[in-house]
């Protein structure tokens, strides 16, 4: 059991650093064309970013100790994708990553790399 519970508390701090963005301004950015504009989208539904955006929401304002293990593999998930989009890089051109298609789609996953600390 102990095992569980050290997973669940690494997986919760790598989740605490890789989403960067407090629920409300996630929830706000959500409501954005900019948030809107970017991801694949099946059947030119919701986008997935989108639709986890949402997910990471509720996972923030979730109290620690009513976090399932699916939250948790949640989490993990989200980790995940935060940092392979991270390691991939953004725009060349560094005046250019504000706007950039690879910004927008990391802060549908709760990331925004121009946030300090």
């Amino acid at each position: 059991m102990a095992d569980r519970a050290d997973d669940h508390a690494e997986t919760y701090a790598a989740f605490r650093e890789a989403v960067n963005m407090p629920p409300a301004k996630l929830e706000a950015f959500l409501e954005t064309d900019e948030s809107k504009s970017v991801g694949q989208k099946k059947d030119g539904g919701e986008a997935t970013g989108h639709r986890e955006g949402r997910r990471i929401v509720e996972l923030l304002r979730m109290k620690k100790a009513d976090l399932s293990d699916d939250d948790y593999a949640h989490m993990a998930k989200v980790v995940g994708y935060v940092r392979r989009h991270l390691k991939q890089g953004g725009p060349d051109d560094k005046t250019k990553v504000k706007d950039s298609a690879w910004r927008l789609s990391l802060m549908n996953w709760g990331h925004d790399p121009l946030k300090d600390g």
